[in-house]
């Protein structure tokens, strides 16, 4: 059963930034939420809005599922203007005195960071996550590249310096690392049930979505980084770490149930997302993971 979010107490005090879709502070059974809205879509002008909200709540699952900290999220209706929309309400990260930072503000405070808090170079973030003495740089590094096998999984092609960071608390002086939250972009959000039949039954459109879309936000050489490309490359010790212990982690079963148990989708969404895991688990995850077994 789906929840219904609509006659919840708007929390006035909360606002939110960052772009994809309207969002309001809400609170739900005495905790304070963001209820994000479905964006309009960029690409398919076949359907007016995103399946974001719905990309949101099964990819923060998943990444729940292979045990890695995210925020928690609930899927639901919103009534507005006669219309129903599907929401996501995501549990607020703020409390305690704790206050979110991302990791673009932390970049910012490294004098010889030359590409500014919101460069997305590789070697740029490595050298911050290095650099940096908040945290431990063992510790941040294995969160990274845990969380860009995480987003290779599930097709994130919008995880930039602005979309994951820390909780401080300046009173106490203390800085974690934040649970993963923002998952929007991820399960290709804007696709309508007529193109996911069509990638489900058409080789050379699932391999384009699999080999040539979606990249992460992440550069190196000046170019979006592939992710089969980059997995299979071997080239870091550490991503390559990352790729072994949570490729253990992921279990076909396990996830095809977070699908299923999903409310307010179709049958041919279950199907699709799915199916989309399933090839990019087999296709891009453990072939990657037995060329660089073949190379050690």
């Amino acid at each position: 059963m789906s929840i219904d979010f609509t006659n919840c107490e708007l929390n006035k005090f909360k606002v939110y930034g960052g772009a994809n879709g309207s969002k309001r502070g809400i609170l739900y059974n005495g905790e304070s939420y963001m209820l994000k809205f479905p964006a309009e879509t960029k690409i398919n002008k076949g359907i007016s809005y995103s399946n974001s909200t719905v990309s949101e709540y099964i990819g923060c699952h998943i990444y729940n599922l292979l045990g890695i900290p995210v925020q928690e999220t609930l899927l639901g209706i919103y009534e507005h203007k006669g219309k129903t929309k599907t929401v996501v309400a995501c549990k607020d990260l703020e409390s305690d005195g704790y206050k979110l930072k991302d990791f673009a503000s932390l970049k910012n405070t490294i004098i010889d960071s030359v590409r500014g808090g919101y460069g997305t170079d590789l070697s740029d973030i490595l050298q911050t996550i290095e650099e940096q003495h908040f945290v431990s740089p063992l510790e941040l590094k294995k969160f990274f590249w845990d969380m860009f096998v995480v987003d290779s999984l599930i097709g994130n092609f919008d995880r930039h310096n602005g979309n994951w960071g820390f909780l401080v608390n300046e009173e106490k002086q203390h800085i974690q690392i934040s649970p993963v939250y923002d998952c929007g972009s991820c399960l290709f959000s804007e696709m309508d049930d007529e193109l996911m039949q069509k990638v489900m039954s058409n080789k050379a459109e699932l391999e384009y979505r699999l080999y040539v879309i979606p990249k992460s936000a992440i550069m190196q050489d000046n170019k979006k980084i592939g992710y089969f490309d980059f997995l299979c490359s071997n080239q870091n010790a550490d991503c390559t770490k990352s790729l072994l212990d949570i490729s253990q982690r992921m279990d076909e079963a396990a996830i095809n149930q977070v699908v299923d148990d999903t409310p307010l989708i179709t049958e041919t969404e279950k199907t699709f997302y799915k199916f989309m895991l399933k090839q990019r688990k087999e296709q891009i995850i453990d072939k990657a993971l037995a060329l660089v077994s073949e190379q050690s």
